[in-house]
């Protein structure tokens, strides 16, 4: 028998496995098979827990959100958001923007750095929803997290229209992140600087406020 807390772990680990599989071999790789040997586990765990390849790429997206939302909650993006403005007609000041800007070019860099295998394994697995509904609302659910952090954040430096701001900033930062992964100069750009980075997230904070 499988305990809860043991199966929790386990789904935890099949998750990962199947997140680094697809980020070293492409969605080709992804086999229950593939996923019990990178696991280290027996023959048959993951189809056990994941009957099918559908609910298997299903708990990457979940996984995949956790970890990104856990960078995000954990350092890379600035520990107390800004104050809100006094009222909604009150711009936030420069100081205010230049700690978010700060923060999220900190987020782009770990995810260009420590994280590209990850957002790589994200980038493919988030194509499959294109092509199989059934994961449409998986992939839109475990987006949803990012881009509600985004939208308080937003509020506070006095967007008019958090959500909507918030859609393009998440847009916005996905464009730069596959462009320097994946793009076509991908290979040939430089390693990324967060001085750099800090730039782009900050004319993007300003961009998503205008």
């Amino acid at each position: 028998m499988h305990s809860p807390e043991r199966g929790g772990d386990r789904r935890t680990l099949i998750a990962d496995s199947a997140i680094g599989l697809v980020a070293a071999a492409g969605l080709r790789g992804l086999t229950h098979r593939a996923v019990d040997g990178a696991a280290g586990l027996p023959a048959g765990s993951t189809s056990y827990y994941f009957r099918t390849r559908t609910a298997l790429i299903g708990a990457c997206y979940a996984r995949l959100a956790e970890l990104d939302l856990g960078d995000f909650d954990g350092g890379a993006a600035p520990s107390d958001s800004p104050p809100p403005p006094a009222s909604s007609s009150a711009p936030a000041s420069p100081a205010d923007r230049d700690v978010v800007a700060a923060a999220l070019a900190a987020l782009l860099y770990r995810w260009l750095t420590s994280g590209r295998s990850r957002q790589l394994a994200r980038f493919e697995l988030s194509l499959e929803a294109a092509r199989n509904p059934e994961l449409a609302t998986e992939l839109h659910r475990a987006g949803s997290g990012s881009r509600d952090r985004a939208a308080v954040i937003l509020a506070a430096l006095g967007a008019a229209r958090p959500a909507e701001s918030a859609e393009l900033l998440v847009a916005w930062a996905d464009g730069l992140l596959y462009d320097r992964l994946a793009g076509a100069l991908a290979r040939t750009r430089p390693a990324p600087q967060l001085a750099e980075l800090t730039s782009v997230a900050r004319k993007m904070i300003d961009a998503a406020l205008a």
